[in-house]
């Protein structure tokens, strides 16, 4: 299976990563998509990917440092974006829970990565939090302009954003935030889901799924989010992971299959 979502770079792994990309292996994971999150951390990342045949990277700047940010233009990362390793462009997006960064600061940026995604043609990986109508106007506005492709992941909002992603040919991406007790209205989503367009991620060290919820969580751990989807729509296990492989490369292109993260585990 594939984790559509991981943070492998900086402290959290520092000291172990071998070892957590052996115990992914152990899980079934195939491959893995690591995610950029700054824009200095893009080298980081991208070592990363080409250290390991099983992982890709992405390039982009999450909206909490939107604010570090405010002069990334969509040439930038294209330019970053060249290297082969790289699949997708993000994690970018709009966050208005945290309001790390001011809305004049974010939106912006996240139009730079759209041109980005536009332009060359790789996904946008989106990341949207207490923003649904804001991000839904910027989407049908923007697909307008020009079409482009894109991922909503991690999904915590409302199902009206979802179902205006997918009516754009969007796919929504689950992680362990849908076996949460108090998570219904992400499970509906869930459910409302085609199967051709739902991903599955750990977006990992953060979000750990029940039954490890409260752990580091690490690539492995998306074996349990399969579990629950599966089980939650009535599906095998098998049935649900050859899908969202599936979905992923069709989604994003430039990827391509490898044996196992075995490799990527032995170096």
């Amino acid at each position: 299976m594939i984790d559509s979502h991981v943070n492998l770079h900086g402290d959290s792994y520092a000291d172990d990563l071998d070892a957590v990309l052996e115990r992914a292996r152990g899980a079934g994971v195939s491959g893995m998509l690591a995610i950029c999150d700054k824009w200095d951390s893009r080298e980081a990342v991208l070592d990363i990917a080409r250290a390991h045949p099983a992982i890709w990277a992405s390039v982009g700047a999450h909206p909490h440092y939107a604010k570090d940010h405010r002069f990334l233009t969509a040439d930038d990362l294209i330019g970053a974006a060249a290297d082969d390793k790289i699949i997708g462009i993000g994690e970018a997006g709009i966050d208005f829970h945290y309001n790390y960064s001011p809305a004049e600061d974010q939106i912006p940026v996240f139009l730079a990565h759209v041109e980005a995604a536009r332009q060359t043609g790789l996904p946008l990986i989106i990341h949207a939090r207490n923003c649904d109508v804001v991000m839904e106007q910027i989407l049908q506005e923007q697909q307008k302009i020009g079409r482009f492709s894109f991922v909503l992941h991690c999904y915590t909002s409302g199902l009206e954003l979802a179902k205006t992603g997918l009516s754009l040919g969007g796919y929504v991406s689950f992680s362990g935030i849908v076996s949460f007790k108090a998570a219904e209205a992400v499970r509906t989503v869930c459910l409302e889901t085609p199967l051709d367009r739902l991903l599955i991620e750990t977006d990992c060290p953060y979000l750990a799924p029940v039954p490890l919820r409260g752990r580091r969580n690490e690539p492995a751990f998306v074996a349990h989010v399969a579990a629950f989807i599966a089980q939650l729509r009535g599906l095998s296990v098998e049935a649900l992971t050859a899908q969202t492989d599936e979905n992923f490369f069709r989604l994003f292109t430039r990827a391509k299959r490898v044996e196992t993260v075995a490799e990527t585990a032995r170096g």
